[in-house]
């Protein structure tokens, strides 16, 4: 897969693609509905699947100081995209210049003159241009007009409702990652880089790997059954354990992060990449009278996970 970032200087093999067009936070089954509308659209024209999307989030640019809402960074949404298939990823800057377009200009100066794309599949919520003044049928409209076609994708509807980001924030937030998975058609999963910590797990008997969730949306504090797969290194694999997400109030922690104890694992993970999806909530995070309470809830919940895990 290619990832374009500048529309208006790009290789002539980068031109003319299918596309589908969105913020894809999350990948869920809902995005990639439209996705495969431009699969058919691709394969068709013979020409390559690509994927329209921008980074920062809008939502982002628009409210830096909010708190933090996403589902996954832009590196994890391009690896799920690539597992989709997609061979060209469009991920344009959002900037004062790109907000400033009217929809017309949007159309004309990004999609038909920058990345001459030959279709476009948009869901039928879409808006864009300058105060999103710009709906689903005036893409339709422009499409017509500057000779590229336009495929409207209807809304999905799952066993929960409407399957959205916002739908799967809530259900992350209350403590249903089957849920959020049934809606994302694969587990939630937190990606990143193994960092430093105060090492303080491996003196309990429960060495982790400590990961930053930092500019995610932060699913319910507590522990979970997790599946995780190491991404880089000597040790890339998938492996089976359980993790704490939150700030450690046993002791004393600030800033959130996500703690994952590797079952049956001995090594050195420091610096790899991984991703850690989260299966079952276990509990909430708790304080403890002693560490011996402490550890002995932590056998429990590991004996639980493995079998949950079994089960999965």
């Amino acid at each position: 897969m290619r990832i374009i970032r500048d529309y208006e200087y790009l290789d002539p093999s980068d031109r003319g693609a299918s596309v589908a067009i969105g913020n894809f936070d999350g990948v869920h089954i809902g995005h990639r509905t439209v996705i495969e509308l431009a699969r058919e659209a691709a394969t068709a024209s013979n020409v390559p699947l690509g994927v329209l999307t921008f980074e920062p989030h809008p939502r982002q640019y628009f409210a830096p100081d909010a708190p933090p809402f996403r589902l996954m960074g832009p590196e994890a949404r391009a690896h799920r995209l690539e597992k989709l298939g997609v061979r060209r990823l469009y991920e344009l800057n959002f900037n004062a210049a790109l907000s400033a377009l009217s929809p017309r200009d949007f159309v004309q100066n990004v999609v038909r003159d920058g990345l001459g794309l030959t279709h476009v599949v948009v869901g039928a919520d879409f808006c864009f241009g300058k105060g999103r003044a710009g709906n689903a049928a005036d893409f339709q409209a422009f499409g017509k007009e500057m000779g590229f076609g336009v495929t409207i994708a209807e809304l999905l509807e799952g066993e929960q409702g409407q399957v959205s980001s916002t739908a799967i924030r809530a259900a992350l937030s209350q403590g249903r990652p089957g849920d959020a998975a049934a809606m994302l058609g694969h587990w939630h999963r937190i990606e990143g880089p193994v960092v430093g910590g105060e090492q303080r797990g491996r003196e309990l008997g429960y060495p982790t790997t400590n990961m930053s969730i930092e500019g995610l949306h932060p699913p319910k504090f507590g522990v979970y059954a997790v599946l995780l797969d190491v991404l880089s290194g000597p040790h890339k694999g998938s492996y089976q354990g359980a993790a704490s997400l939150g700030i450690r109030p046993m002791f004393n922690g600030e800033i959130p992060n996500l703690e994952t104890f590797i079952f049956d694992f001995s090594g050195d993970l420091y610096g790899a990449d991984l991703s850690v999806a989260l299966v079952e909530y276990l509990r909430p995070e708790e304080t403890f009278d002693s560490l011996e309470a402490f550890i002995a809830q932590m056998d429990a919940d590991c004996d639980r996970a493995r079998k949950i895990l079994a089960q999965t």
